[in-house]
């Protein structure tokens, strides 16, 4: 126990020291601030801009802005899905993989697009390496650079006044393109190469058993390069149908660290971007704090269950619940990277949900229903954290009656209008999937347990799909055309509602005047703040979710007893 807290203490510490100046860094990027790499990419970005028909100083109003994303996000999901419907007679084929139905290839479209990589598939047996590296992992990078342009747009949005524009987004995305997730990305896929994750063209390998009797397929693929982005883009998914538990793809503690420090690098440097966008680095360091407690909290909470709550063998209880995890990872390397891909709605896995704990699974699959704010996907973690933050600077102001202020502007009916759909779209979204897939005839036999159980997995599913996470509990047989195509619309309905709500969000911001500070303004930097901030996320997902978790994990908890 004493190796988990040291290793999940160097962890944090790591993170913490690496988001701060990557956070400065992103400021940089986003203001337009000199920096050694821009001088470099300079002449690249003026040709992108040249070919795109736009300027560095142009700027968008909302509608603009917001069409932007949707138009750019359409043409990635046109193209991803005619790849994989094509793939059989496309180049980069080595094993004659054919095309994937038109259902499977509109949900994995849709998933990659909107951030989410939920999977239906065995990637090694079911798409191409063109498939992979040219659909899905350029829309890795597409889909998480449109995030963090949006979390820009709205920064902009509070420290702007009396102005209509928030930014250009074909600028902010070429920005981010070139300057963070490129490098990052190189980097990091440069260590997992020299840590054994595959990366080639070549055909699938073959190779004895060590007894010598049985012969093996091994399949490869240029796997490093989506790997990487993967995680730093929150995206999650897998090369590989086991993800990240597969060798191939993660052979070593340390490229199981370099990964796990990816997933959270980028959502959480971004709260020292933010703070330094809107002049207030304490503003950005509360939001911080916050996600940090929730994420510990998780943490201890996940780790304990599966260290102390194992299941009962012929009426003796188990010590550690080491059921479908790796034994190089153990129990407290795989609940620190569970925890950290359902609060990053990334969605990778180097352990396999449906085996923790009913409680363990519990704490995964809220932190997935409260919408991806602990530290959560590039850019939209961040800002689904804000719309926390407005709605609780909201119910502060109904109890002192007094107009609720962020940042120095009014918090008015239509900002509460685009945060109401921020918080409650998903949630809605979410619901409703499950529900019509609990009614539809046959379900069962798409589950591998029953009862409880069996409905977790398909809440876990609808959880995953409708708040851009991509994990799954793996017992549900989704590769169905109703589950295909409902899931593939949820997914995209999750993404762009609130995505295009922070967009309006932030030119609504953008257009008000500032009002002065007060002795009656509510501060948002302190810790009873913090603390109000934690108590209405919490109590939002229970009044969203607690019903359905009641017939899930937690009656599996108490009929397992």
């Amino acid at each position: 126990m004493n190796y988990i807290l040291t290793q999940n203490l160097f962890y944090l510490l790591v993170l913490i020291g690496m988001s701060i100046p990557l956070g400065l860094y992103m400021y940089k990027v986003m203001s337009g601030e000199p920096f050694l790499l821009e001088k470099i990419g300079a002449p690249l970005e003026k040709g992108i801009y040249k070919l795109l028909g736009t300027h560095q100083k142009d700027e968008m109003d909302a509608k603009r802005y917001g069409l932007s994303v949707v138009l750019f996000s359409l043409m990635g999901l046109v193209v991803v899905f005619l790849l994989q419907i094509s793939q059989g007679v496309l180049p980069f084929n080595p094993e004659g993989i054919e095309g994937t139905s038109w259902h499977l290839a509109f949900n994995t479209a849709a998933s990659f697009v909107s951030n989410t990589n939920w999977q239906a598939y065995s990637g090694e047996t079911d798409l191409s390496y063109f498939s992979q590296s040219i659909g899905l992992t350029v829309q890795n990078f597409a889909s998480a650079a449109s995030g963090i342009a949006v979390l820009f747009a709205l920064a902009r949005g509070f420290r702007r006044k009396q102005i209509r524009s928030i930014g250009n987004f074909w600028v902010d995305l070429t920005r981010i393109f070139l300057y963070i997730l490129l490098p990052l990305s190189f980097i990091g896929a440069l260590i997992l190469v020299s840590q054994g994750v595959v990366q080639t063209f070549g055909p699938f390998q073959t190779a004895l058993t060590l007894e010598g009797a049985v012969e093996q397929t091994i399949p490869l693929g240029p796997a490093a390069s989506q790997i990487m982005i993967k995680q730093l883009g929150t995206n999650g998914g897998g090369f590989f149908g086991v993800n990240s538990a597969f060798p191939l793809e993660n052979p070593t503690a340390l490229s199981n660290f370099i990964q796990l420090l990816s997933i959270l690098l980028i959502p959480a440097a971004l709260c020292v971007t933010f703070g330094k966008a809107v002049k207030d680095i304490k503003q950005g360091k509360a939001i911080y704090v916050a996600m940090l407690i929730l994420f510990v909290v998780s943490v201890v909470a996940v780790t304990f269950n599966e260290q102390f709550m194992g299941p009962v063998v012929n009426g003796v209880a188990t010590v550690g619940n080491m059921e479908g995890k790796e034994v190089i990872h153990g129990i407290g390397t795989s609940s620190l990277w569970a925890t950290a891909t359902t609060a990053a709605s990334n969605g990778s896995v180097n352990s396999m949900h449906n085996s923790y704990t009913a409680l363990g699974g519990l704490v995964l699959m809220f932190l997935i229903q409260i919408g991806e704010i602990v530290f959560g996907g590039v850019g939209s973690g961040l800002y689904g954290m804000l719309a926390f933050v407005l709605l609780t600077v909201f119910i502060a102001g109904l109890m002192v009656g007094r107009t609720p202020e962020y940042l120095s502007k009014k918090v008015e009916p239509f900002d509460m209008k685009m945060v109401c759909l921020l918080v409650l779209a998903p949630p809605v979204l979410t619901l409703l999937g499950a529900a019509a897939e609990m009614m539809t005839p046959g379900v069962q036999e798409q589950l591998t347990n029953t009862g409880a159980r069996g409905f977790s997995e398909i809440l876990y599913a609808y959880s995953s799909m409708g708040n851009n996470n991509g994990s799954a509990f793996a017992g549900f047989d989704a590769n169905q055309p109703f589950t295909n195509v409902i899931g593939g619309l949820i997914m995209l309905l999750a993404r762009f509602i609130p995505m295009l709500a922070a967009i309006f969000l932030a030119g609504n911001m953008a257009k008000k005047k500032t009002v002065a500070v007060s002795d009656g303004t509510l501060s948002t930097t302190n810790s009873l703040f913090v603390g109000l901030l934690i108590g209405v996320i919490v109590i939002i997902g229970a009044l969203s979710f607690l019903p359905a978790l009641s017939l899930g994990p937690i009656a599996d908890f108490f009929t397992a007893l």
